[in-house]
């Protein structure tokens, strides 16, 4: 027993985490860098980071006045999605080799999530915990070289930063946020929680401009309107019949529901604003962490094209509602419910035909994820007296 709490202690270090952290991206981004042209499409090879090739490809032909959102089959096998700005700061790694430049890439998005947890209100071993727990999801995102644990990232750390009376700075992440993409400017509803609202409002405002207007620095005015029309037409285009991993593709998954989509959405928009009635519980600490649970997690379920390394994002918000509260038992089984059906969803641990005719087709993956939300929102809607986050 000694040893174990030995082991237990060492594991809960923050330095031995962050190793782990930065060894698990490192080993990841190799080796998927190693695996090569090995991704079939439109009978052309591309590579398994293709993800990262956009986002680098996406500086150049923003430099060289390309359309950012048309197809560059030369290049990529997928359309860039993101921001002008976003496509101009690629440009810190675009001249790096691929090997180099995605392990970089990938350490931004993992040492983001692992900056921000830690500037959570949570005692160290919750934080430990915490990190421990989305992990495994991390890795997910890590494998496909995405964005999201910059997009957790920046959610996170905007109401971390806004419970240290640091505006000017959350109000960065929040609209870095929204230039990943745009689905970030939910953050915004948290500046309702604190003091100082002009200056929220004024901050966003300077943000919004400056990271509007940055790609002036390699596009005139004219150049940069095209790429903006370019991207709004390209979202709009953007509605395929594809469910997702979401609320929407559950119900069409398990009841045969479809044509609905439009619906769901408008029924996810009026969750999403209805704890926010309850002012009297802004001052309480435990309802706006127990808020960011929520958009963490709405902002994935209420997405048609929710993908499976997008629930770092989810997951991180079921990490924050349960250690923001009480652990009772009942909470504790639903923590490892997820655990078990979102995270370890995608790996080996299920035999293949399993994951191909059971998980998949029935999207087990995002199931506990609305269930925990559902729980959330009963949560913010019930909680009667002001609380803090208590410390072990």
């Amino acid at each position: 027993m000694n040893k174990w709490q030995t082991v237990k202690g060492y594991l809960l270090q923050h330095r031995v985490i962050l190793f782990i952290y930065v060894a698990v991206t490192v080993i990841a981004s190799v080796h998927l860098y190693s695996l090569g042209n090995s991704h079939e499409f439109a009978g052309r090879l591309y590579t398994e980071y293709n993800n990262y090739v956009i986002f680098k490809q996406s500086f150049f032909h923003l430099l060289n006045g390309k359309d950012l959102y048309a197809w560059h089959l030369d290049d990529q096998w997928d359309l860039f999605k993101y921001s002008p700005a976003f496509a101009l700061c690629m440009g810190l790694l675009a001249w790096m080799p691929d090997v180099i430049g995605l392990v970089f890439w990938n350490l931004a998005n993992a040492l983001a999530v692992y900056v921000t947890i830690r500037m959570l209100p949570f005692d160290k071993k919750k934080t430990s915990l915490l990190l421990w727990f989305i992990l495994l999801e991390l890795l997910t995102s890590l494998q496909s070289a995405q964005s999201n644990g910059l997009m957790a990232a920046c959610m996170i750390g905007a109401v971390a930063l806004m419970e240290r009376r640091k505006p000017f700075w959350a109000t960065f992440l929040i609209m870095a946020a929204t230039f990943i993409k745009v689905y970030g400017i939910i953050g915004l509803a948290i500046f309702l929680f604190y003091p100082d609202k002009i200056k929220f409002i004024l901050y966003t405002a300077f943000w919004t401009v400056v990271m509007f207007f940055i790609p002036l620095v390699v596009l005139t005015p004219a150049g940069l309107m095209v790429q903006y029309q370019s991207w709004v037409d390209m979202m709009a285009h953007d509605q395929s019949v594809s469910y997702g991993f979401s609320v929407m593709g559950w119900l069409h998954s398990w009841f045969g529901l479809s044509g609905a989509k439009n619906v769901v959405t408008l029924l996810g928009i009026f969750l999403f604003f209805l704890p926010l009635v309850r002012v009297k519980q802004y001052g309480n600490q435990v309802f706006r962490l127990l808020f960011l649970a929520f958009m963490l997690i709405w902002v994935i379920i209420f997405n048609h094209k929710a993908e499976s390394s997008t629930f770092i994002i989810a997951v991180s918000g079921v990490g924050i509602w349960y250690f923001a509260g009480e652990p009772v038992t009942w909470k504790k089984v639903l923590l490892w419910v997820v655990f078990i059906f979102t995270c370890l969803s995608p790996t080996d641990l299920f035999p293949a035909p399993v994951r191909q005719n059971i998980l998949v087709p029935y999207v087990a993956k995002v199931v506990p994820c609305i269930a925990v939300w559902l729980l959330v929102c009963y949560e913010l809607m019930t909680m009667k007296r002001t609380t803090h986050v208590t410390h072990q």
